[in-house]
């Protein structure tokens, strides 16, 4: 049983993180909500995105035994998050729909949008591979 998070896992999330960004990146739709959604639906949809990270890699990643490795759970869905807003940002970069410079803020929101998907992707392709 592994106890870390190794470049396998880092390329799962990543690869499990793709696969739903680029569609989704895609989509004049979730352009606009980055645009359009107030900062604290923003904020509850960063948060359900966590809540739904947590709750999928306590029950299938971790197979309900997180106690003697609490901060390596942590860590696995706080790396999950960044990892694929980092993919979101790097697709939306490509596709020219990222205002870094200009508007940083939509950016962001954009950023935060697409991610909560994308981060349900990355977490299901990481646990093909159980702790």
């Amino acid at each position: 049983m592994k106890f870390s998070f190794n470049m396998e896992d880092a390329s799962q999330v990543l690869v499990g993180a793709f696969a739903l960004a680029v569609p989704i990146s895609f989509s004049e739709e979730a352009w606009r909500l980055g645009e359009t959604l107030p900062s604290h639906n923003l904020i509850m949809l960063s948060m359900l995105s966590l809540l739904f990270l947590t709750l999928f890699t306590y029950q299938s990643v971790f197979q309900k035994d997180v106690k003697s490795r609490i901060s390596v759970f942590i860590f696995r869905i706080v790396v999950a998050y960044l990892m694929t807003a980092l993919v979101v940002g790097l697709v939306l970069l490509c596709l020219d729909k990222l205002p870094v410079l200009d508007d940083p803020i939509m950016s962001l929101k954009r950023i935060i949008v697409i991610t909560m998907p994308a981060s349900m992707g990355a977490i299901v392709v990481d646990s093909f591979d159980k702790e």
